[in-house]
């Protein structure tokens, strides 16, 4: 499969920055080599990367997720290594093979910045990669774990996982916004939508919804498959004596965690990150960090999926490439029951 760019050994320690006296996390992280590598490990979780934000610009969002995977993966490699963070239960895949579709950006990008059309298509050319590995890291028994790039990706994500599982799977999103868009072009805003259509999405939760960035007609639609698509709304916990973020973990987990379900953190829900819709409301990295090591550890959980995270102004890039290595690290650290 070509779909996976793999890393040397020598260039992931390379991200290491050394002190005498500890160890890094990237001085022992395990690098696959190629794919029987991932057949052979006895890692339960698997790293990949997405470098690309072809779908955030096709959803006339602000480019700049694609460069989140590199910087986390930085970031990740200069963690400890202790007792805790846990390098041997994560095998570092590579990441997602986007040069084609980043190269034939560029010349839409500069002719015609608003050809959503043609953005469409190269984000259902990564569709296609992001579900062919999905599919293939978790028949090969393991959780994958994916970061950077648009929302977008969800699509990939679900289908990989209901091919490899044989049967729809549920979702769990804490996300501002539903991305339950129309059926249009492909692009970051409807990758649950096209999911739910072609019978890859299950019942699909969205943890934390933000009321004033909905539309009516996707409120509409929600309601329509209220059997299969709940929300809790952010500003309820404003609103309502009887919300709570407990009372979300716990109506998500109701409604989708006692089947195959697939786990999807975007990070414009947390408030004032570097993200591709920025907003000053919204949860803290703390929550976030519950939020994911909640469902984690649930038995269930086929894949994690971090995403929209934008470093690109710099004040934000050791902001964002930190929380993505703490949620990262807050996965591996608990064991599924």
């Amino acid at each position: 499969m070509s779909s996976v760019i793999f890393y040397t050994e020598e260039e992931v320690r390379s991200l290491v920055t050394k002190r005498e006296g500890e160890v890094k996390f990237g001085e022992v992280l395990s690098v696959a080599q190629d794919w029987q590598s991932l057949q052979t490990s006895k890692h339960p979780y698997v790293l990949l990367g997405i470098p690309e934000d072809i779908g955030v610009r096709a959803n006339y969002g602000i480019p700049g997720t694609s460069q989140a995977w590199t910087q986390a993966l930085r970031m990740l490699c200069n963690i400890q290594e202790n007792e805790f963070t846990q390098p041997e239960r994560i095998l570092l895949l590579g990441e997602i093979d986007c040069r084609d579709e980043v190269s034939a950006l560029a010349p839409v990008a500069k002719d015609d910045a608003l050809n959503t059309q043609r953005l469409g298509s190269l984000v259902s050319n990564i569709d296609v990669k992001v579900s062919e590995v999905v599919t293939s890291i978790i028949k090969a028994g393991k959780i994958p774990i994916l970061i950077g790039g648009g929302h977008n990706n969800s699509y990939g994500n679900l289908k990989g996982a209901s091919l490899a599982l044989g049967a729809p799977v549920n979702c769990i999103n804490f996300d501002a916004h539903t991305d339950f868009r129309a059926l249009e072009h492909r692009h970051s805003g409807n990758g649950f939508s096209y999911a739910f259509n072609e019978g890859y999405l299950g019942k699909y939760f969205i943890f934390g919804l933000h009321q004033n960035y909905t539309s009516q007609s996707v409120f509409d639609a929600m309601k329509k498959h209220k059997d299969r698509i709940q929300f809790a709304r952010f500003d309820s916990l404003l609103q309502e004596n009887n919300s709570s973020f407990e009372g979300f973990l716990q109506e998500a987990a109701n409604f989708c965690g006692t089947s195959p379900f697939g786990l999807e953190l975007d990070m414009d829900a947390i408030a004032e990150m570097g993200s591709s819709a920025q907003s000053p409301c919204g949860f803290s990295v703390m929550e976030a960090r519950s939020f994911v090591r909640y469902f984690a550890a649930k038995g269930h959980c086929s894949y994690i999926h971090i995403c929209e995270g934008n470093p690109s102004k710099e004040s934000f890039a050791n902001q964002v490439a930190k929380t993505i290595a703490y949620l990262i690290s807050d996965v591996i650290s608990v064991e599924p029951s």
